[in-house]
């Protein structure tokens, strides 16, 4: 069975040079500890499509992870779904900006080690960054890279 994921692509104009970024997050708990390459993701989640409509999802799941207010519907543009791992991910792109420093994320409950039977609490996220778009793909989940170029594509970025 497929599952659902919504979440929204932030960028912002470097404050440098006028790149365009990307803000990603990096996933909490032991397994993504010192994983950075294809390690990090844009803020998403999970959602039933038949309970909840994308763009929903990804607000709700913006919040939740960041601790932030994500943007409003009519800020959001609806990008390609991305085919990935068994899951069919909705990205939103919007403007905007978000300190890294001010990342309060939700908490959520994890067996580990696998099949041990402990439970332990951990943070979905636990680290945002600002990445440059030609950087992303390295950064993303392989899953995620094509969002990239739907990015690219909407912001009409040469290489």
């Amino acid at each position: 069975m497929v599952k659902h994921s919504a979440g929204i692509v932030l960028w912002r104009s470097s404050r440098e040079d006028g790149h365009p970024e990307l803000l990603l997050a990096h996933p909490g708990g032991p397994f993504w500890k010192g994983k950075n390459q294809h390690g990090w993701s844009i803020p998403k989640g999970e959602f039933d499509p038949d309970e909840e409509k994308p763009m929903h999802a990804a607000r709700r799941e913006f919040a939740e992870e960041l601790g932030s207010a994500a943007p409003e519907d009519d800020e959001l543009l609806e990008l390609p779904v991305v085919k990935a791992s068994g899951k069919h991910i909705y990205p939103f792109l919007a403007r905007g900006d978000f300190d890294p420093e001010s990342l309060v994320s939700n908490m959520t409950e994890i067996e580990w080690p696998p099949r041990s039977g402990t439970r332990i609490s951990i943070p979905e996220v636990d680290a945002v960054a600002w990445i440059r778009l030609e950087s992303a793909r390295e950064y993303l989940h392989k899953g995620q890279a094509r969002i990239v170029e739907h990015v690219r594509a909407e912001l009409e970025v040469q290489d």
